[in-house]
């Protein structure tokens, strides 16, 4: 039996998942988190299979969540389950040590699929995004973003959204000084001068947090 920690930080997501596992006979559901610091508890308390991670959670999320599961868990298996479908998050997420990568609006069995190639020690891909993925990995003409560290691609997203310096230090934890000298760089290397020429850039392309 396959046993699943589910993580997002909608109640109604998680009880739509655990819906869709019901309906497999060799894969359970046997704990849920909704942030970052939850996940990283429930994994040290029990004994799990694989993890279905939403990417955007409340607290620690998106790559830094990623890798520090990877680092504790290496051997198990991370499937995110996001409403991102760009090619540029996807790829950061599999390099941040997750196995597959499938979207909220895929169907179920497609969900299955990527549960059970996972635990086999495979990795999965949205067919969906498979082209997307593969191409925007040997383009030539990458926008300005794709040169952004990690921490400033995730800084960028947040920014994007509405949140605020501070809040952002929250959630990483650092000070907002760190935050501050990560958003100036980031904004010199997209070439933008102020907050209103960064929300135009990260909406023209997709980049903000939900």
């Amino acid at each position: 039996m396959i046993k699943i920690l589910i993580a997002d930080d909608h109640a109604v997501v998680r009880s739509g998942l655990k819906q869709i596992v019901a309906t497999a006979a060799d894969m359970t559901v046997i704990d849920e988190a909704a942030s970052g610091a939850d996940v990283l508890s429930k994994l040290r308390g029990i004994q799990v299979d694989l993890l279905m991670l939403d990417i955007t959670m409340p607290g620690i999320s998106g790559v830094d969540l990623i890798r520090r599961v990877y680092g504790e868990y290496p051997e198990m298996p991370i499937l995110i389950l996001s409403i991102h479908n760009e090619p540029q998050v996807v790829s950061r997420a599999l390099r941040a040590g997750a196995s597959g990568y499938v979207t909220k609006d895929s169907d179920p069995e497609v969900l299955l699929a990527a549960i059970r190639k996972l635990v086999t020690g495979g990795r999965f891909i949205d067919p969906t995004l498979v082209d997307a993925v593969v191409f925007e990995r040997h383009s030539s003409d990458l926008p300005p973003h794709e040169i952004l560290s990690d921490r400033e691609f995730e800084v960028l997203r947040l920014l994007a959204s509405g949140r605020s310096v501070n809040d952002i230090a929250e959630a990483f934890a650092l000070s907002a000084k760190t935050i501050s000298t990560h958003k100036r760089r980031l904004m010199q290397k997209l070439g933008v001068s102020n907050n209103a020429e960064l929300f135009r850039y990260s909406i023209r392309h997709g980049l903000a947090a939900q």
